[in-house]
């Protein structure tokens, strides 16, 4: 216990201590995970048996790829058919068969050559979903290619583990207990085979009781859950149902290794079946904490787990092999990002983003010594192989991350429209916002000339009637050319804050008479657009989150007029507030660390809570 308790504290401290400092610096908490292994382990020496540890962290993407399946209906899987059968069946097929080659080309027999291009044709599916999320790129184009691909990947480690004992060609390795590979089995692999449904059966036989759990996974998804969830709900014992939901997924992934699956891929198919389930949500929360801890500790592990001591034995040839598995699996992405039409960011945040191996290439390496498919120094050097790509991919995200800063986004190879009409009121961004606000104003008889560089938006307007241009607003000669010269009004609606900033001190300098109303996204560029120059600054959420307030007090005790009097207080002291902060704000000073700006706001919102009282005591009085 005493042991447990100290390797406990270690990783949790290791945590703590790193990951904040590597998000502070931009480097993202996977890369902090991953250098907090490589201290506490080969660094310092504090972590024993890593390995061990890694197996109960796996459950980290055991229970990530429930949680992916939970978020994926069976009609969202058809209608994500094309890319994951053709750009995931690609990217798997081509990428084994090219690594396939140019191992055989140095010796490795083909059914060696063949394993090899299987275990490294994956990418780490923990890694990038994780930097995905953080960084907000899950849904662009690059982000959505990168998850079908992933998803394919982690299906596709189904077929692969039927395929690997069909291409036993050496005599029987296994891991030794201290994580290091030799030939014979130690007393736990032992007894962890005496517990195996597919030992000593043929071909054959394995593939028909994989089928036969995968069967009773869906059967019992479909058929056994709401049963047994509403039996739990009928205890009223909330902690039931994250008994049942971590019950659900040890269950599972345990049925998963005694026909010598990966647990992640039995438990992603459990979440695909339960999508459509009313008790979703429910699972989701119970998981969430468990998934994002394991998770953790689950990069810790893979960082504690590097042999440094076979890494400085040949530190160029591991180091060549890792980046040339990220070379290879780069040129493959690259290419059939192009043929799938990504371009700019999106096509190099779905070529950096999966050119590593990932976690499934520990299991399949295993899998396949244990099956005599691949040599024991073969797979001492996959393992490193993998880690080492593994280790490197927080530093590709960053590359991603500097690329996209010095690169415009090619959205279109479109050539801007030739503006031939003015109007009284240029309306700049044409989405959600820009389209009510086009209306309202044509509507009451006044000509906007509206510009955006969305093609398809700008089509779509033309099926309904409304005329566009398509083109940056933020260029100056389309501007001009829209008549910027002898417009009165200039509406900016662009989705980026920083061109909204931009195309707003751009039109005060060359006309400081024009009305400007702009969009902000927040407070913080309410600020900006005050300085730039903005005349009406609207807050994108901002009056619709007064109205849902509103209803709320209707529905707490008020009535329609005492809350409609709260409404309009709010909305004065809100307008009058900000004008006091935009003169404190510096955007060279993070508003949390501006000890002027917090004094101020803190007064005034006493002052709001004053006002409020004021008014509705008032308000009574009269109706009284």
């Amino acid at each position: 216990m005493d042991g447990f308790l100290f390797q406990a504290s270690i990783f949790l401290a290791a945590a703590v201590i790193a990951v904040p400092i590597a998000a502070r610096l931009g480097l993202g908490s996977v890369l902090g995970y991953l250098l907090a292994g490589l201290v506490i382990g080969p660094g310092l020496g504090l972590v024993a048996n890593a390995e061990d540890i890694q197996h109960f962290a796996e459950f980290g993407v055991v229970m990530m790829l429930f949680l992916i399946g939970l978020e994926l209906e069976p009609r969202a899987l058809w209608d994500m058919r094309h890319r994951l059968i053709g750009l995931g069946g690609l990217q798997i097929g081509v990428t084994t068969a090219l690594i396939m080659v140019i191992s055989m080309t140095f010796g490795l027999a083909w059914q060696s050559a063949l394993a090899v291009g299987m275990i490294l044709a994956l990418s780490s599916t923990a890694i990038v979903l994780q930097t995905l999320s953080e960084k907000g790129l899950m849904q662009t184009a690059g982000g959505r290619n990168t998850f079908s691909v992933l998803l394919t990947q982690d299906i596709a480690v189904i077929p692969m583990l039927v395929i690997l004992p069909l291409l036993a060609i050496a005599p029987g390795v296994a891991l030794a207990p201290d994580g290091s590979i030799a030939r014979g089995a130690d007393h736990h692999d032992a007894a962890h085979h005496s517990m195996s449904l597919v030992e000593g059966l043929p071909g054959w036989g394995v593939a028909l009781v994989t089928l036969a759990a995968i069967a009773a996974i869906i059967v019992g998804g479909v058929y056994g859950a709401r049963p047994l969830f509403r039996y739990i709900h009928a205890a009223h014992l909330p902690e039931m149902f994250t008994a049942v939901a971590l019950l659900i997924v040890v269950g599972i992934g345990f049925l998963m290794i005694l026909v010598g699956l990966s647990p992640a891929l039995g438990t992603f198919l459990a979440g695909v079946v339960l999508a459509n389930s009313e008790f979703r949500h429910e699972l989701e929360s119970d998981i969430a904490p468990f998934k994002g801890l394991l998770l953790g500790l689950f990069f810790i592990t893979v960082g504690a787990g590097i042999n440094v001591g076979a890494l400085l034995a040949e530190p160029v040839t591991l180091f060549g092999l890792a980046l040339g598995v990220i070379l290879i699996k780069g040129i493959v992405l690259y290419a059939l990002g192009r043929l799938f039409g990504l371009r700019g960011r999106n096509q190099w945040l779905f070529t950096l983003g999966l050119a590593q191996a990932g976690e499934f290439g520990f299991v399949l390496v295993s899998f396949a010594l244990q099956q005599s498919v691949i040599t024991t120094a073969l797979g001492s050097r996959l393992l490193l192989v993998v880690a080492l790509s593994m280790l490197i991919t927080p530093l590709m995200f960053i590359l991603y991350d500097v690329l996209s800063k010095r690169m415009e986004e090619a959205t279109t190879d479109h050539e801007p429209d030739e503006i031939d009409e003015e109007g009284p009121v240029i309306i700049a961004g044409i989405g959600r916002f820009g389209q009510v606000v086009n209306r309202l104003v044509q509507s009451s008889g006044f000509k906007t000339v509206v510009l955006d560089h969305n093609m398809q938006t700008i089509q779509l307007m033309r099926r309904f009637g409304f005329k566009g241009f398509f083109g940056d607003p933020t260029r100056p000669e389309l501007l001009h050319a829209a008549g910027i010269e002898s417009a009165r009004v200039l509406v900016v609606a662009l989705d980026d804050p920083k061109a909204t900033t931009k195309l707003v001190a751009y039109a005060r300098r060359v006309r400081p008479d024009l009305h400007i109303v702009a969009r902000a996204r927040d407070r913080t560029h309410v600020y900006s657009l005050y300085q730039a120059g903005a005349n009406d600054i609207v807050r994108e959420l901002f009056d619709s989150s007064l109205r849902a307030g509103r209803y709320v007090l209707e529905n707490i005790g008020m009535s329609d007029y005492e809350a409609a009097i709260a409404e309009e207080t709010f909305f004065h002291h809100d307008r009058k507030t900000v004008r006091d902060l935009a003169t404190l704000w510096d955007p060279g000073i993070p508003a949390a660390e501006n000890a002027a700006y917090i004094a101020r706001a803190r007064e005034l919102e006493k002052e709001l809570e004053t006002a409020l009282f004021t008014a509705l005591d008032s308000t009574i009085k009269d109706s009284a």
